[in-house]
């Protein structure tokens, strides 16, 4: 489910022009120091704050670099994604900004809260399947029928330079950073930032981060060729999906920018939702505190220089929050 266009060989200068076509509207994200978790692992450990978008995840640059670089003529006709709920809000929100219509097709897999905020952002919604995968067919077949261009969630050069310029960011912030800590799904985040990081500095380590339960692209670097896996129940809901078993970008691009690999057993990505709500009243999403979990569990390769981690979103259902907040109310340490 890629497209059939000759295949781009992406550059550092391709993430500097994302930052320039996305930067009308996108807004620079906070990187702030976490004294509590520096404290605990005796390192200087910086969050990037991607939770802070209006869409409430990192997603929105790549979708807004893709959308942006569209011509007036495939505006005019229309986009569609599909997703696990936050690139689809990130393409629905772009398209709303620049008066595009759009149709995100999801699984019955994506969480309530991300299905009504599709909703309030006006975007059509098909609902396939039960998987990312099923709801990829059924996005192809409107660009078929319908003539839509495909908005890629991941393998994608505009998607992967667009979150690239997280790590432009995260540079001029904190330009001797050692280790950045990315969370790991389709590989997107990751390659964009690997290669805006490694373009620069080639000794900073790249470590990916993904729950235990149906970790494709884990799986598939094992392998050493992108495979399926049924997705699973997970907190980490963002980051379910498979990886196209023709994909073009990501896969070669992990390997060649990831240093390091961590998977999260649930558990341990509740307590660090948990952490974070009550440590620095931050609200995050499963997939975004499987890094935070890799520090608390001391799970970085390496022990010295600053750390930053990626904060990648914060859209997670109420009921989520409850139990966590019922569960580990007095038992954080």
């Amino acid at each position: 489910m890629t497209s059939t266009k000759v295949k781009k060989n992406l550059k550092i200068n391709d993430v500097w022009d994302a930052r320039k076509r996305i930067s009308q509207i996108i807004n620079r994200t906070p990187l702030i120091q976490s004294t509590i978790l520096s404290e605990k692992v005796n390192r200087n450990v910086y969050l990037k704050l991607e939770n802070v978008h209006e869409v409430g995840a990192f997603k929105v640059r790549g979708a807004a670099n893709k959308i942006l670089s569209l011509s007036q003529e495939e505006r005019k006709r229309g986009v569609a994604t599909y997703s696990t709920g936050n690139h689809g809000m990130a393409v629905a929100y772009v398209a709303k900004k620049l008066g595009i219509d759009a149709v995100v097709c999801i699984s019955n897999r994506v969480p309530k809260a991300k299905v009504d905020s599709l909703k309030r952002l006006g975007a059509q919604i098909e609902i396939v399947g039960d998987s990312q995968d099923e709801a990829g067919v059924r996005c192809y077949e409107l660009e078929n029928e319908k003539g839509l261009t495909v908005i890629e969630p991941f393998d994608d050069p505009h998607v992967i330079a667009g979150q690239g310029t997280i790590g432009l960011e995260l540079l001029e912030d904190l330009p001797y950073i050692k280790d950045v800590i990315v969370p790991l799904s389709g590989g997107g985040l990751l390659s964009g930032i690997g290669l805006a990081l490694k373009s620069n500095n080639r000794d900073i380590r790249v470590t990916g981060v993904s729950m235990e339960r149906s970790a494709v692209m884990y799986e598939s670097l094992k392998a050493g060729k992108p495979i399926i896996l049924e997705e699973s129940e997970t907190l980490a809901d963002s980051l379910l999906g498979g990886i196209g078993l023709d994909n073009q970008y990501t896969f070669q691009m992990v390997q060649q920018y990831m240093d390091n690999v961590v998977l999260i057993p649930e558990e341990e990505i509740a307590y660090s939702m948990a952490f974070m709500m009550d440590k620095h009243r931050m609200i995050m999403e499963g997939a975004a505190a499987t890094g935070i979990a890799a520090v608390l569990g001391s799970k970085i390769p390496h022990q010295e220089g600053d750390i930053a981690v990626i904060i990648s979103g914060q859209n997670v259902d109420l009921s989520i929050l409850l139990t966590l907040i019922q569960t580990y109310t007095g038992k954080l340490k």
